[in-house]
């Protein structure tokens, strides 16, 4: 029977933002302890977080303020997300894909098992450029990008359109992602999920691969 692993983007397959402050402060030319919103590593003293986790505002319009927070900073008017996360990553982006993510996605290959990205802004925050940086996007069966349906998770016709695409039903289906709203989201359309824990990747991933019945660190 086909399984499939389906995982957000970011958070899930590269590491936040939060966590590389000192490689974005090193490629856009700050000093280092310049950018001190941490989000969910600190979120008490993360308002603008703490907004967005009680909706209260949209993921979207978090990073929309810590862009221009950022672009003022160099002197630039960014206007997309693309433009923060290419000037701070675009010069080597396979330098904050999760390592745990390859280990994971090396295991559920060896098994058989089928893999999808459903994002809210996989193109929108990266830029469309940036899959051509990342030669492993190739071994996904399938990719559901927001930034082209307009239809953001935790719609279900988010899940279900992935769903469509891989030919399988939810509950052959892992999803994992780092926003509950998600998570509550997979799960009302029948999914089987991992609220991926960005303070524990290893742990999330290793959860995720049980859910299929992969043993942890059952690469070939």
């Amino acid at each position: 029977m086909s399984k499939a692993l389906i995982l957000d983007f970011g958070g899930v397959v590269t590491r936040t933002l939060f966590e590389t402050h000192d490689l974005s402060e090193a490629a856009l030319g700050l000093a280092p302890g310049t950018l001190i919103w941490r989000g969910p590593f600190d979120p008490d003293n993360d308002p603008l977080w703490r907004d967005m986790q009680a909706d209260r505002i949209s993921e979207r319009d978090y990073w929309m303020k810590r862009t221009r927070e950022v672009g003022a900073l160099v002197g630039k008017d960014w206007t997309k997300m693309a433009d923060f996360v290419r000037a701070a990553r675009g010069g080597d982006p396979d330098a904050v894909i999760r390592p745990e993510f390859r280990e994971a996605v090396a295991a559920a290959r060896a098994a058989g098992v089928r893999l999808a990205i459903l994002s809210n802004e996989l193109d929108l925050f990266y830029g469309a450029d940036f899959r051509d940086k990342l030669p492993f996007l190739a071994d996904f069966d399938v990719i559901v990008d927001a930034t082209y349906t307009n239809i953001l998770k935790p719609d279900p016709r988010a899940y279900r359109a992935c769903l469509d695409e891989l030919g399988l039903p939810a509950g052959d289906c892992v999803f994992v992602d780092d926003q509950l709203r998600n998570i509550e989201g997979a799960q009302a359309v029948g999914l089987q999920t991992v609220h991926f824990n960005v303070r524990q990747p290893r742990e999330s991933y290793a959860a995720a691969l049980e859910l299929l019945g992969i043993a942890e660190g059952s690469t070939p």
